[in-house]
């Protein structure tokens, strides 16, 4: 077979199934049925001559030539992009699509809100946002950039400090009228909390004091859940006291729905991030959304913009 038959779509195929393992998943994600994927995959690896898959009943896995094929594609995939992004440059305007994943609760409150801005001002970008909690693997998932809260320790990720978020204790008036307002951390194993579920430590609170030294006291209650919109909406019902970020509850304490407890005593604050698959931080629709985050993440509540 001619090599001409090499293509870029069969080879853009081949990469997100050497990605994520799966031929399924890849239909879906591409929007085509199982047996175009197979027939792309059979037509490239007859254009190159080689087998580049191994297929079994559960997982499709790379073969030694496909490994070495795989790492070259990629390379040339994104020369492809770069060049697309320099000739539209004469034009000043950049096109395609960026998929972002996002911590659920700060995507349904916030980023979502970002994204349409950016949009706005970017009219031919496309984004694809998945909102989730979980710590996915970014390149098996053909994600270009993720928004995480917390300690981040995948190191093959580009990364760029967006601030950090600040936490505060709070609580419904009508919780604290029936159990009482605690005026010290101690009083706090007393009360009942409202826990997340996904984070760990979450049974101890642990303050900064106004005379500088850290307070810790063990915290419990009877609901825990994993969302951060779950625990919103118990903290409104009057369920109990919980440490939130300021951006999940400031327009419910700007409207009187939650107080602030202990306002002397500082909750540690969360680091606030972005991660960037290195093979998409060169690609200008990549990069301009990275900058537009790191400008406009310092007008959301709470959130401490990172020093230049």
């Amino acid at each position: 077979m001619d090599k001409l038959d090499v293509t870029l779509e069969r080879m853009r195929t081949f990469v997100r199934v050497a990605e994520r393992g799966s031929l399924s998943a890849v239909a879906r994600e591409l929007g085509i049925g199982q047996s175009t994927v197979t027939r792309q995959l059979r037509e490239l690896e007859d254009a190159v001559g080689v087998p580049l898959l191994s297929r079994t009943t559960r997982r499709v896995t790379l073969t030694d030539e496909g490994s070495r094929y795989y790492a070259d594609s990629i390379q040339i995939l994104r020369l492809v992009e770069q060049a697309g992004d320099e000739a539209r440059g004469t034009r000043n305007a950049a096109a395609g699509t960026i998929r972002v994943s996002c911590t659920a609760a700060f995507g349904v409150l916030h980023m979502s809100r970002l994204i349409f801005a950016f949009q706005d001002k970017y009219p031919e970008i496309g984004v694809d946002l998945s909102l989730t909690d979980e710590r996915i693997d970014l390149v098996r998932e053909g994600v270009d950039i993720a928004l995480r809260l917390g300690p981040l320790s995948d190191s093959s990720m580009k990364l760029r400090p967006l601030g950090e978020s600040r936490r505060l204790l709070v609580a419904a008036p009508a919780y604290l009228a029936a159990r009482g307002i605690p005026a010290l951390v101690r009083d706090l194993s007393s009360h009942e909390g409202i826990r997340m579920s996904n984070v760990a430590g979450s049974d101890t609170l642990t303050f900064e004091g106004p005379d500088g030294r850290s307070h810790s006291v063990p915290f419990s209650g009877s609901f825990r859940i994993d969302h951060g919109l779950g625990a919103r909406e118990a903290l409104a019902a009057g369920r109990g006291i919980a440490p939130a970020h300021r951006w999940l509850v400031d327009d419910l304490l700007a409207n009187g729905q939650l107080v602030q407890l202990l306002p002397d005593y500082r909750l540690p604050s969360v680091p606030l991030s972005l991660l960037i698959v290195p093979e998409r931080a060169g690609i200008a629709r990549v990069r301009l959304l990275v900058d537009f985050l790191a400008e406009q993440v310092g007008g959301i509540p709470g959130i401490e913009r990172a020093r230049s």
